[in-house]
């Protein structure tokens, strides 16, 4: 008898967390330059979620490109993110873009490329890499691919 009332414990603890589910990635907006200084540009962005689970997890962002006008010139590096549970929430996104990546990333077209940045005082800017949630032992990987123009200002 005190095995099944035990048995019957446990299974029923087990079932009402609900951790099978996996957060909602909703999308990556905000993204927009921080700072635009001589030798680096500060870019941030935040990528928003939605976790239905009864508990956390850890987010991780290390495989998150930088593209401008085409051409990879950062990746985002953050610490490992802690997932509220039950609840709304973002992540913010920053890369750190030496401008020395900006004009040696497109040799054919580098020049052209700045130039026309210039003139229309916009630049693509292309996120897209892969998040990665945590659980118990649980993984999964959310695409991000978010492409954006910026207006800079001179």
């Amino acid at each position: 008898m005190k095995n099944t009332l035990f048995f019957s414990v446990l299974v029923l603890l087990i079932s009402s967390c609900s951790v099978q589910k996996e957060p909602i990635f909703i999308k990556v907006d905000n993204v927009k330059v921080l700072s635009f200084e001589s030798d680096t540009i500060k870019l941030k962005a935040d990528a928003f979620f939605e976790n239905p689970n009864d508990v956390g997890g850890k987010i991780t962002t290390d495989d998150i490109k930088i593209l401008v006008n085409g051409a990879e010139v950062a990746q985002v590096f953050s610490d490992e993110f802690k997932v509220p549970a039950r609840n709304e929430f973002s992540i913010p996104l920053i890369a750190y873009i030496p401008t020395k990546n900006i004009l040696n990333s497109n040799k054919k077209g580098a020049l052209g490329s700045l130039l026309n940045s210039l003139i229309t005082n916009k630049v693509k800017i292309q996120i897209k890499g892969n998040l990665e949630y945590i659980v118990f032992g649980f993984k999964r990987d959310f695409l991000i691919d978010k492409t954006q123009e910026i207006k800079f200002k001179i």
